[in-house]
């Protein structure tokens, strides 16, 4: 009696496992990405808070009384001309002129430097007149917001700094110029948040 043949269900199964490409510099780009969606949602609970609390003065000066909107204007355009000078440093990067590049950098940390010494000057002076946090929940809320934004602009301004010494070590490779870009990401992040800022807070503030 011949023995039965082995059923084709019961043979081996060998599968090709193929690699997926990684594109080098994805996982960076993602993870900066999923950072700045967070940033964005901080940034929307501190504008809903302040929408919530703009009201509360308790007895106390309003935007009206505090706010100097052409000193505030002056500060605005200094981020938005750093803004634009960072995006020369990116037209300069994609050409490989290094020493453009790091020149528009500089210029584009001055008008940064520039927009912090504004603001920590009106800090001061609200401080001075007595307009300090715990005055009211209004003054709270208004540090509260704009001290962060100034808290970014600050780690932004020294993110910008680290990346000129490294670009001066190292010239414009493939990782310096990834991390210009995700800086120029969150740079430009941080100008469209101070227009929120200057529209809502400020301009509306005085105007209400």
């Amino acid at each position: 009696m011949s023995s039965a043949a082995t059923p084709a269900s019961d043979a081996p199964v060998f599968f090709e496992l193929n690699e997926h490409p990684h594109p080098e510099g994805h996982s960076t780009s993602l993870g900066f990405w999923i950072y700045l969606m967070s940033d964005c949602l901080i940034f929307a609970v501190l504008f809903a808070t302040f929408a919530v609390l703009s009201g509360s003065f308790a007895a106390g000066p309003g935007p009206r009384e505090l706010f100097d909107l052409p000193l505030v204007a002056l500060n605005t355009s200094m981020l938005l001309l750093s803004s634009i000078t960072y995006g020369f440093a990116m037209l300069t990067m994609e050409k490989d002129r290094v020493a453009a590049t790091q020149a528009w950098l500089a210029i584009t940390a001055l008008f940064g430097i520039a927009f912090l010494s504004i603001e920590l000057y009106e800090f001061h002076h609200l401080i001075v007149e007595g307009a300090t946090p715990q005055r009211s929940a209004f003054l709270s809320a208004f540090f509260v917001l704009v001290g962060t934004h100034g808290l970014h602009v600050t780690f932004g301004t020294i993110w910008l700094f680290t990346l000129m010494v490294q670009v001066k070590q190292r010239g414009l490779v493939a990782g310096n110029k990834r991390r210009l870009m995700c800086l120029s990401m969150f740079w430009h992040f941080l100008d469209v948040v101070w227009i929120g800022v200057f529209t809502f807070v400020y301009l509306m503030g005085v105007l209400r």
